[in-house]
């Protein structure tokens, strides 16, 4: 099924897609509609264009597949199903999510992964292939993040204040050098071949997706962050 965007009002927009029968639906000349694919079930959406903001917010079980650039909150609190983005993300890209998966082609910005959490099997995974912007998994509860620096010429692919707040999940950046200026709340070591071997599913997902070999980025050096404490607000808010 073809939904053509062009002027339609969001709430339109979101009703022909919930309303329709086709498991597979295209929607052509997106420009800035909201929320679309919330809280959906059992589609496979394809998107050209540039849709506005939260894009999948509540996903639960649905493909949304984008050939553009999303804006704010993508997968805002996404329980279940996968988004697939030809292009960057903006800001709070997997904001408080907690599961499915998130594959961004090229950057994302600020608060990337913010509040993210897991419970039980249910993990989510954001993978970033270029770089993303300062407060990465900021209060990250749970979760992977990984961001692969593509294009970065080895050099640190995450702005600043990464992991502030972390208290749970663990990031994973492709990169030459350590990142510097770390919250207390954060660990950062090397990556070992176990924890490599722990993302090689996601960096395959991405590389299924956009190209690549997952084995040549892995076999370049990593570093992964992990939490300090389980409680980071301490630490954030106590003078002591």
């Amino acid at each position: 099924m073809n939904i053509n965007a062009r002027g339609l009002h969001f709430k339109d927009l979101n009703a022909q897609i919930r309303a329709a029968q086709a498991r597979d639906i295209v929607v052509d000349n997106c420009l800035g509609q909201r929320y679309i694919g919330s809280g959906l079930t059992g589609k496979n959406v394809v998107i050209n264009g540039l849709p506005g903001n939260a894009l999948g917010a509540y996903l639960d079980g649905s493909t949304i597949t984008v050939y553009g650039n999303t804006q704010e909150a993508t997968g805002d609190t996404m329980n279940e199903g996968e988004i697939v983005i030809f292009g960057n993300a903006g800001d709070a890209t997997g904001y408080a999510m907690r599961g499915g998966r998130i594959y961004v082609q090229g950057d994302s910005g600020y608060r990337t992964g913010i509040h993210m959490k897991e419970y039980q099997d249910k993990i989510p995974v954001v993978v970033i292939g270029g770089r993303v912007g300062s407060f990465l998994g900021e209060y990250q509860a749970g979760g992977v993040i990984v961001v692969l620096g593509i294009g970065q010429g080895g050099q640190l692919p995450v702005g600043y204040f990464t992991g502030t707040g972390m208290h749970g999940g663990k990031i994973l950046l492709r990169s030459d050098f350590e990142p510097e200026g770390l919250p207390p709340q954060v660990i950062c070591r090397e990556a070992t071949p176990e924890d490599k071997q722990a993302v090689l599913e996601f960096v395959q997902g991405y590389c299924q997706h956009f190209g690549g070999e997952a084995d040549q980025l892995l076999n370049q050096k990593f570093f992964v962050l992990l939490p300090n404490t389980k409680n980071p607000y301490k630490q954030l808010y106590v003078n002591n």
